[in-house]
């Protein structure tokens, strides 16, 4: 077992912990666009379904064009970490991802980690730049779309980061009893997670975020900075657990479950939560 790193950041420590705002989460299924950029398929795809915010799962997707970004060391203004030149990746096919569709300055704005290759190349992983990458077919694609809720990009004052947080947004509609939530920097996931659904007792649990380094059951990622995909996470009262894919400076990802509290976030996550005795298994 590795020792708990933790990391300084630039501004002043945020009293509350983690934010959690209720909303309704209806399962949807999306057909997307090839040909325009995938931010705006997936704009339009929650559009047609009658929803301007949710959370998206994508497997085996062809793009024409995928740009990414992976974590980078501190840029030295005194935030924790950064992002790496863009890489391209040209007839990529993407294995998965998760994408949050929120608003930044009144805009839709996408949120997207997930795992890919091109041609006989090995597996990458990063945070896919949604406005700069193609499909090259169409594609359908599951998730939720929310009501009550949504996510919403603010200044963040202690990370110096410009951050999506859960902000009320409409009337809920029909939906399984859900959660939007995101975990400050610093503080342990799987402690958070019990504090933050405590009115659910049971949810799945799907997002994205970042670790300092990443401590598997079985295995370790060492990178003070690196962006994870939940592959499948479930709370249980006072139990949490966290299927997760983790990449960091190298650019080459581990999977597995996270070892329970011995992990810390970066610079944020963003979670969905929703209710567990309403929602069947979608991932088989």
């Amino acid at each position: 077992m590795s020792p708990i790193q933790r990391l300084g950041h630039p501004g002043p420590r945020a009293e509350a912990r983690f934010a959690a705002r209720p909303c309704r989460a209806a399962p949807v299924q999306l057909r997307l666009a090839a040909g325009v950029s995938f931010e705006q398929a997936v704009v339009q795809g929650f559009a047609e379904a009658g929803f301007s915010a949710g959370y998206l799962r994508l497997a085996g997707a062809a793009f024409e064009r995928l740009d990414y970004v992976i974590p980078a060391p501190a840029p030295g203004d005194g935030r924790a970490a950064w992002y790496s030149a863009t890489h391209r990746l040209q007839h990529a096919r993407l294995s998965e991802a998760g994408l949050h569709l929120g608003t930044k300055n009144g805009a839709p704005f996408l949120h997207c980690h997930g795992l890919w290759s091109a041609g006989e190349e090995p597996l990458r992983m990063g945070h896919l730049l949604a406005p700069d990458s193609v499909l090259a077919e169409e594609t359908v694609a599951t998730g939720w779309g929310l009501t009550g809720a949504a996510l919403e990009v603010r200044p963040d004052p202690e990370t110096g980061f410009d951050l999506f947080t859960p902000v009320p947004c409409g009337i809920e509609a029909e939906g399984h009893p859900a959660l939007l939530c995101t975990l400050r920097p610093n503080e342990d996931p799987h402690a958070l997670l019990v504090a933050a659904g405590e009115t659910l007792g049971r949810a799945r649990i799907e997002g994205i975020g970042s670790l300092v380094n990443t401590s598997f059951e079985a295995g370790w990622l060492e990178s003070y900075a690196t962006e994870v995909l939940l592959r499948c996470g479930r709370l249980t009262g006072d139990s949490v657990i966290l299927n997760a894919a983790s990449v960091g400076f190298d650019g080459a990802p581990m999977s597995g479950v996270l070892r329970p509290h011995e992990n810390r976030i970066c610079i944020t996550a963003e979670l969905l939560l929703i209710n567990d005795l309403a929602t069947p298994d979608r991932d088989g």
